[in-house]
This record gives C-alpha cells, sequence and structure tokens, in this order.
C-alpha cells in the first residue's frame, strides 16, 4: 500500500545551509527533501513537501489538504513556541503526525523548551538534523502498518 505523506516546514527552513549553521548544519531543505523522496520511494510512500514562512499559508494548507493524507512530518520552526493557532488546526486534524525539529529545543533558549504542538502530536523527534525527517518516516510506516 502506497501511504500519502505531506512534509510542512515552517519559517526561515527554506535558508537552511545559510543560517546558524553551527546550530541547524550545512545541509539545505531542498537537500533534506531530496534524501526524503529517495527513503519515501524505498519506504513505498508517496511525499509531497510545502515550506512557508507565513502562518496562515501553513494553516491553510493543514486545513485544506492534510486530511488527504495518510500521515504529516510538521517543523514548525518558531511557530512551535507561539502559534495557538497552528495548534488549533493540527488539533483538528486526526491522522499521524510527527514533529520535527533539525535542533534539540530543549538544550537552547528556554523560551524554545516549551512546544504547542507536542501535546497533539503522536511523536516528536528532536536534535539529529535531517535525519530527523527520514527517522518519522521510517516510523510513520511502521505504525500504518499495524
Amino acid at each position: 500500500m502506497l501511504n500519502k505523506i505531506l512534509v510542512i516546514n515552517g519559517p526561515n527552513l527554506e535558508i537552511l545551509g545559510k543560517r546558524e549553521i553551527n546550530i541547524y548544519g550545512n545541509s539545505t531543505l531542498v537537500e533534506i527533501n531530496s534524501n526524503l523522496k529517495f527513503i519515501s520511494d524505498k519506504e513505498n510512500a508517496d511525499i509531497v513537501f510545502y515550506q512557508s514562512n507565513i502562518e496562515g499559508e501553513l494553516i491553510n494548507i493543514i486545513n485544506s489538504k492534510a486530511k488527504n493524507f495518510d500521515a504529516l512530518i510538521i517543523n514548525p520552526a518558531a511557530y512551535t513556541h507561539t502559534s495557538l493557532a497552528l495548534y488549533d488546526s493540527l488539533n483538528n486534524l486526526s491522522i499521524l503526525k510527527i514533529e520535527v525539529h533539525i535542533s534539540n529545543i530543549y538544550k537552547r533558549e528556554e523560551f524554545r523548551h516549551k512546544s504547542l504542538i507536542s501535546d497533539i502530536a503522536t511523536g516528536g523527534i528532536f536534535g539529529l538534523g535531517g535525519n530527523g525527517y527520514i527517522l518519522a518516516i521510517i516510523s510513520m510506516q511502521n505504525i500504518l502498518k499495524k
């Protein structure tokens, strides 16, 4: 069975590889997505990518498109800590949801330690760089097979 997975990335992730390399590493979002496409093909999953810096656009995608997928991988970036609107949108979504962060938010500034999304996500992967997305796909496939 071909599972459909939506990957949503929030603000500033389009400049990965150029911003705070000591925190986020050298990989660009294009490279991460390319690796995910390769893994998703091996895992028999159909994957679609979306990135926006605009909170309302992320919410519109979740509200209008995500219900057509079996699972969602989301890196809400800075909205993780601030967006009740994103929380409400994700909370209304009844598919498998995995929160991914490239950095370990619990080893950063204290204001980043609280994720509004973690309470409603199926699971979370933090601090493993771009590999976190790959682990999310593999985990989702295992969960969806059961």
